[in-house]
């Protein structure tokens, strides 16, 4: 969605509608602003100002193999329908192109790789077989940081990643959930979602009922948990799917196998060649086809003229 505010003057629509324009951008939507006034320079961010069209360099079909992490959330909610995760599992393995490798990580309150990077089919699937009824908290973040830090490799020979995980969500980190939780802040976190080359497609399990009655996880906690992995998506320019229940999972993996089958790899070079470390803020419109919407990442941090 396209979004235009018109102001009288500067900080009118932050005062009229502030909130509103929130949430059309932590949408990810296209919002700009008219200001029909010419008293005094508007206070705005340089940039803002200095957003401008790029030229595109190349565009290219995304036909090129994938690396895969199947991240599989094993704590206590979780750990006595495992049969049902296992299948799921194994139809997302028959699901993925054969020329994707895929590797599975199970997470707890501590990570276990069962099974690295591979093109094996039957031997991951019986791999899948073989996961552990693992019984322990939930510390999320970690095990998402480790993934992106430890396992994915990226370069200029590297394959392209995508990062699968199924979760609640619930790390024993968050406000008034009982356990220590992860190491990682959901801040840094997050910023290193920003830095990272790797798309994240989270497929939220809701176990609210059970973790409110059984465990005694406030609402709020589920509430935000759940508002964390749409952000997660949001800063990948994927989509978080929801499953109302186990049975839900092999739809949504079909539907992120279906998503990276149109990822498609657009290069340019920017205007601005300051390499300041500051973040530059991508865009990505289709003019010809205004039914159309590119989701994208929000953008990048340039780097530091240090750096090379």
């Amino acid at each position: 969605m396209r979004v235009l505010v018109i102001a009288p003057h500067p900080d009118d629509e932050t005062l009229g509608c502030g909130g509103t324009l929130l949430k059309h951008i932590a949408a990810g939507d296209s919002v700009s602003w008219l200001v029909v006034t010419r008293g005094h320079e508007p206070q705005w961010s340089k940039q803002v100002l200095d957003s401008k069209e790029q030229e595109i360099a190349f565009f290219a079909a995304a036909d090129a193999p994938f690396d895969l992490v199947l991240l599989l959330d094993l704590s206590a909610s979780n750990a006595k329908k495992l049969k049902l995760i296992r299948n799921s599992a194994k139809k997302f393995v028959d699901a993925a192109r054969p020329i994707d490798r895929i590797a599975l990580v199970t997470f707890t309150d501590r990570v276990s790789l069962y099974s690295s990077f591979t093109l094996d089919r039957q031997k991951l699937k019986k791999t899948i077989d073989e996961m552990d009824e693992a019984i322990g908290g939930t510390n999320f973040w970690d095990a998402l940081n480790y993934v992106m830090t430890e396992m994915v490799v990226h370069g200029p020979n590297s394959h392209r990643s995508a990062i699968v995980v199924m979760t609640d969500g619930i790390d024993n980190a968050l406000p008034d959930v009982q356990g220590p939780g992860s190491n990682i802040t959901f801040d840094a976190l997050l910023e290193n979602i920003r830095n990272s080359e790797s798309l994240i497609f989270p497929i939220y399990l809701n176990t609210e009922q059970e973790a409110v009655k059984q465990y005694h996880v406030p609402r709020a906690a589920c509430a935000m948990a759940r508002a964390q992995l749409n952000e997660i998506a949001t800063t990948c320019g994927t989509t978080m799917y929801k499953a109302e229940k186990l049975s839900d999972l092999e739809q949504a993996y079909g539907q992120v196998i279906r998503d990276l089958s149109t990822v498609y790899n657009i290069g340019y070079r920017p205007s601005n060649h300051r390499l300041d470390g500051k973040w530059r803020s991508v865009e990505v419109q289709i003019p010809q086809r205004p039914d159309l919407l590119a989701r994208t990442k929000r953008g990048y941090f340039a780097k530091l003229e240090t750096d090379q």
